[in-house]
């Protein structure tokens, strides 16, 4: 089998880190060659530069800025974690990818899609095979923060902002259809487990 990558978008508290969760045991029980791994972070010096982004101390934080440094990140990550993982035919399940820097910092931040593109050019040629989007309306999502103990930079951002990252992944699909798989995450969360499970096994040929 040759490596695939497979990524998982959506806004805040969508379920991803659970979804992701359950896929990896699935594939465990498969014997199927995997890693699982995120963005911004997955290696050492991504993870600090996740650190910068998130920590809640630095509202000062221009839009430019977050947007390098996710490309920064980006960079590290795909060639030290991704990209070797791949080549030893691995599946590669990752946490995060390119779309989200378009519809956070493309769409919602208001940087234009095109900007976002340009700064992250070197990722165009290493893009997933498949994409899930988790679809969780802002609104509910804000409802299933609102219950988490910990929160971070974005987290602190308020419904304008969740509802225009929304809009842009919505954006997003549109530009990548045959990419992109939208999954209804307001289900209970057995159901899009099982669903997301399906699909990624289907798509690998188990």
């Amino acid at each position: 089998m040759k490596g695939l990558f497979i990524t998982f978008e959506g806004g805040e508290c969508s379920g991803k880190t659970t979804i992701i969760k359950r896929l990896c045991e699935a594939l465990e029980q498969k014997n199927i060659p995997y890693i699982s791994t995120r963005e911004p972070g997955g290696i050492d010096i991504a993870e600090q530069i996740r650190n910068i982004i998130l920590d809640v101390r630095n509202t000062a934080m221009k839009e430019e800025t977050e947007a390098l440094l996710y490309a920064a990140s980006r960079m590290q990550h795909l060639k030290e974690r991704v990209l070797p993982a791949l080549e030893e035919n691995k599946v590669v399940i990752c946490d995060r990818f390119l779309d989200s820097s378009l519809a956070y910092q493309g769409y919602a931040r208001g940087l234009g899609m095109e900007s976002i593109l340009k700064i992250n050019h070197f990722a165009l040629d290493h893009l997933p095979e498949l994409t899930l989007f988790i679809d969780v309306r802002p609104e509910i999502a804000l409802k299933r923060l609102s219950s988490r103990n910990k929160s971070d930079r974005l987290d602190l951002e308020d419904l304008q902002f969740h509802q225009d990252v929304y809009d842009g992944y919505n954006e997003v699909c549109q530009m990548y259809p045959n990419r992109i798989k939208r999954i209804n995450g307001e289900r209970d969360l057995d159901s899009i487990c099982n669903d997301c499970i399906a699909i990624v096994l289907d798509f690998i040929g188990r």
